[in-house]
């Protein structure tokens, strides 16, 4: 899937209201993901995206001293996605779904299936919800 395929994407199941809207949502989660997953998943993960969205994963993945596979639940993580995003919690919610949800559309080979398997239970289902969820 192409950067402009993918933004479009996350906007118009996200009903944001700009393109810049959605690169933010995008930017926000996937920086969250990046923390949360072992670097070596969010770097197979960040291989598969268009370079401009990938670069919110190796943002993360590529800062000296910073450890990755952090150990937070589903309100961490949308805690996160709420300060990321300048949002409140449902939106924050909502905009991580959708994008877990493009990123399984724009990804081959199982990998959004181990990322969702590093997950812990209650973020493994926000992952699986979907933007109608």
């Amino acid at each position: 899937m192409q950067h402009d395929a993918f933004i479009g994407q996350v906007q118009a199941r996200a009903r944001l209201d700009s393109r810049g809207s959605a690169e933010t949502a995008t930017r926000a989660t996937l920086e969250t993901l990046a923390e949360r997953i072992p670097a070596d998943l969010a770097e197979d993960l960040a291989a598969q995206l268009p370079r401009e969205i990938s670069e919110n994963i190796l943002r993360i993945t590529s800062q000296p001293g910073e450890e990755q596979g952090h150990r937070f639940d589903r309100d961490e993580f949308i805690a996160r996605v709420k300060q990321r995003s300048h949002t409140d919690e449902p939106k924050a919610a909502h905009i991580a779904r959708v994008v877990f949800e493009v990123l399984d559309e724009a990804t081959t080979g199982g990998t959004m299936e181990k990322v969702r398997q590093s997950l812990p239970e209650d973020l493994r289902q926000l992952a699986l919800a979907g933007s109608k969820g």
